[in-house]
């Protein structure tokens, strides 16, 4: 419900890639260039757009066959067992210490494998003085089109020395207010400060590059993992090349598509998945506010299927007519689930009634989609010594969020200290490593949200049922007001504020309970249940325990410091009171 509110900020996409087509084109009727034949009207208008070099990360691919080839896999992902299954051994145990080190082209602290995320925790340690190296499988660079985002993420990025309070300002392109939360014919909900920062991919990875050369860095580009061996006082990388690379530890920040990832979850398929297609167009004359969240009145038929689609939209800092908007939805993945294109189909319709526009007045500049999976076994433990998972990889992200650049930013400054005093010590590990992904209640109390806001095929509950649900749920954080509702806006999961919102939309709407159990499942609720529960008792056990044993951690031995300090650090962000209200939101609440 709330926690959608995180979607888009840095668009990382399923197993890291979301694609993205930027050239701007002429402008087009392509309302006309719809036929029961031939090419699909998205077929015409994506081939019309010039198509520049691809890149690697995020967004890095932009043609046609780009989303086709995205279809496939994502065809191939409903397809696949449920069953786990033998996959590619990429990362190895070898026995004894590493005895080769003259065939090493380069020794670090830490190698960082996948640059678009992990530019972030590359500079954060860099900043902290270990050695760091980036092995990236194209060019590091960000995509040319905009993130959403609050400045409070982006202030996140200064505390941990990657970013300055003058590069925020240097890639930020556009700033808008109020932001909307609405329903289709239910209502809406206005907030200030909320995902209401445009940003140039482009501009912040080029930032933060130049940051972390200019602390010492090294970027391998063009390089991919081929395999990594696990010594008793070594990660040994070769890549594809045969060039040998060993470091004391490697951070996998390769995405839910990381090799790694795959061997560790024995290419298992995702539990839920956000399906996300959109656009950057050029022609809206009344473009100054964003909507964070705007649902649609009901379910609707998609090919086999069906969805609920959600919408977002926001200024683009390319120009002052340019708009950004996104469609998506949530859903199981099985066999005769929707394709991107079939969505995107969906999208030529139903974005200029969303928008109150006519596509035939749209110059369309970019074409915009992903698929972001989740596991309910998130966040990700450490399965091997040496080797840890990152951002995306990790899983650390909200399961109703699409993109995990705001749960990156938040968890930055725990990750790099910890990371720090990991490798000081030589507590490298899986079962040390493990501490720093740790298990997190409000994350997996998420996985309720996910699943009330995913469409069911064959279901004996009213189509408008999501909507409503999401509209009984914001008209009840609106009311408690601003700690409620800016918390859940921005991807933080609370106990008190979700005991309060679950207990006025109940005495308010009791009538909405039944439909809540057919929806997401008797199973579903009762593992919830237990979530909550641990909430609660992280809730407590951050408050009141954290004080007390947090003096006394200096009096620790080493280890026993380390584990401590990462047990307190899970209570904390386990239970979301890791956040605070900005002033402008205490401001606003008084």
């Amino acid at each position: 419900m709330g926690m959608v509110m995180q979607l888009k900020n840095g668009g990382f996409s399923l197993f890291n890639v979301t694609f993205a087509a930027h050239p701007p084109l002429p402008k087009k009727k392509f309302y006309l260039l719809a036929q029961a034949t031939g090419p699909s009207r998205t077929q015409r208008i994506m081939e019309s757009i010039p198509v520049s070099g691809e890149v690697g990360g995020a967004g890095g691919a932009y043609s046609y066959n780009a989303l086709k080839r995205l279809d496939s896999l994502w065809s191939n992902i409903c397809s696949t067992s449920p069953v786990v299954q033998d996959s590619q051994q990429v990362v190895s145990s070898v026995p004894g210490l590493f005895r080769e080190s003259e065939k090493c082209a380069d020794t670090f602290d830490v190698l960082v494998c996948g640059g678009t995320l992990g530019i972030f925790i590359a500079t954060a340690l860099s900043s902290r003085g270990l050695r760091v190296g980036i092995v990236e499988k194209s060019t590091l660079r960000g995509r040319e089109q905009e993130w959403n985002i609050s400045r409070k993420e982006l202030l996140e990025l200064a505390e941990v020395g990657v970013l300055t309070e003058d590069d925020i300002d240097n890639v930020t392109s556009s700033s808008f207010n109020p932001n909307r939360c609405g329903f289709e014919g239910k209502g809406e909900i206005w907030v200030n400060d909320i995902l209401n920062l445009g940003i140039s991919p482009a501009k912040l990875i080029e930032t933060v590059r130049k940051r972390f050369d200019g602390l010492g860095g090294v970027i391998f580009e063009g390089c991919s993992v081929s395999n990594i061996s696990i010594y008793e006082d070594a990660a040994v990388l070769q890549l594809a090349d045969g060039k040998i690379l060993s470091s004391r530890l490697i951070i996998d920040a390769m995405g839910n598509f990381s090799p790694i990832v795959k061997q560790i979850r024995r290419g298992r398929r995702p539990d839920g998945v956000c399906l996300v297609v959109g656009s950057c167009c050029r022609g809206f004359k009344e473009n100054t506010t964003s909507d964070v969240i705007y649902s649609s009145a009901s379910v609707k038929s998609v090919g086999q299927s069906v969805a609920q689609y959600f919408w977002e939209a926001f200024p683009a800092g390319s120009g002052p007519l340019d708009r950004t908007t996104y469609m998506f939805t949530y859903l199981s993945p099985e066999p005769g689930s929707p394709l991107l294109e079939e969505l995107l189909e969906d999208f030529w319709d139903l974005m200029p009634q969303y928008q109150s526009v006519s596509l035939a007045d749209l110059e369309i500049l970019r074409v915009i989609y992903g698929i972001f999976p989740t596991y309910r076994d998130s966040p990700l433990p450490a399965s091997f010594d040496r080797v840890l998972q990152f951002g995306d990889a990790s899983g650390i992200q909200s399961p109703v969020s699409f993109g995990g650049f705001g749960s990156l930013t938040r968890h930055l400054g725990r990750l790099s200290s910890g990371i720090l005093e990991a490798i000081n010590n030589d507590f490298l590990d899986s079962h040390s490593l493990s501490l720093l992904n740790p298990y997190m209640p409000n994350l997996s109390a998420s996985w309720l949200f996910q699943r009330a806001m995913s469409a069911k095929k064959q279901s004996n509950i009213s189509p408008s049922f999501i909507n409503e649900l999401l509209h009984a749920n914001f008209e009840s954080m609106q009311k408690l007001g601003d700690p409620v509702l800016r918390p859940f806006l921005q991807d933080v999961i609370q106990f008190g504020p979700l005991v309060k919102t679950l207990g006025l939309v109940m005495l308010s709407r009791p009538l909405i309970l039944p439909s809540i159990f057919k929806q997401v499942g008797l199973p579903v609720l009762l593992d919830w249940s237990g979530h909550f529960v641990m909430l609660g008792n992280y809730t407590i056990l951050s408050s009141y325990i954290d004080p007390l044993i947090r003096p006394l951690l200096k009096r620790f031995p080493a280890k026993m410091r380390y584990e401590w300090k990462q047990k307190l650090e899970a209570w904390k962000y386990g239970s979301g009171l890791d956040y605070e209200l900005n002033h402008s939101a205490k401001t606003n609440q008084d």
